[in-house]
């Protein structure tokens, strides 16, 4: 019985090592699994750490940048650049001027030449008078006598350039009167004719341009 356990002992003395050394092995490999794990997280803490002092250099710098820029608002122009605008805006306003002064003149000479034309047409008038009262006072047989028609050909070359630059005769005869073209110089009671309404024409006005040059003067019903 003795001998046999001893033989016993003997067999099992060596799995149990065995069981030992395994166990030692997990041991060890479960510590060195902690201690990098210890390691990588204490590498992780330091870069974070290493990280933080310069996010806060950026934001410092960013805060030091909108101070400045709240400081001093816009950068500096350079010299030459504010010649430039100087010059620029110079030029411009002398342009602008220049046009100006242009647009008046022309206005002022387009003023210059219609009073200038109205002064002479109004000096023509009289001719134009003349000829048509010689012309009324012909009687049918001199109609044609040749100075007579030498005449008419005159008179009507005078109207026709006269109409060519603007220059027309007012209406006056069966229209109703109107102070803006008309000069009421007689008043007469006539039932049939209508109430003012020009009857008879004196002289005759006329326009330049739909500007009254001379008024006509007529006799108007009442």
């Amino acid at each position: 019985m003795i001998q046999a356990e001893r033989c016993r002992r003997k067999v099992e003395s060596p799995v149990e090592e065995n069981r030992n050394e395994e166990l030692s092995k997990e041991a060890a490999e479960t510590e060195t699994t902690e201690t990098a794990a210890e390691e990588q997280a204490a590498t992780e803490d330091t870069r974070e750490a290493a990280a933080e002092p310069e996010e806060k250099d950026d934001a410092s710098s960013e805060e030091e940048d909108s101070k400045k820029k709240g400081f001093f608002g816009k950068k500096k122009k350079d010299k030459k650049d504010t010649q430039i605008e100087e010059l620029t805006d110079r030029v411009q306003r002398q342009m602008a001027e220049f046009d100006n002064f242009r647009k008046r003149t022309e206005k002022e000479k387009a003023a210059m030449f219609e009073v200038g034309a109205k002064s002479v047409i109004e000096k023509l008038l009289p001719t134009v008078d003349n000829f048509e009262r010689g012309f009324a006072s012909v009687t049918d047989e001199q109609k044609e006598d040749p100075f007579v028609q030498g005449m008419e050909k005159v008179y009507r070359q005078l109207m026709a350039s006269l109409e060519s630059i603007g220059v027309k005769p007012i209406e006056a005869v069966g229209q109703e009167f109107n102070p803006n073209f008309h000069n009421a110089v007689m008043h007469v009671e006539d039932e049939e004719a209508g109430e003012n309404i020009i009857v008879e024409e004196f002289q005759k006005g006329y326009l330049y341009r739909d500007t009254v040059v001379r008024h006509s003067m007529v006799k108007v019903a009442n």
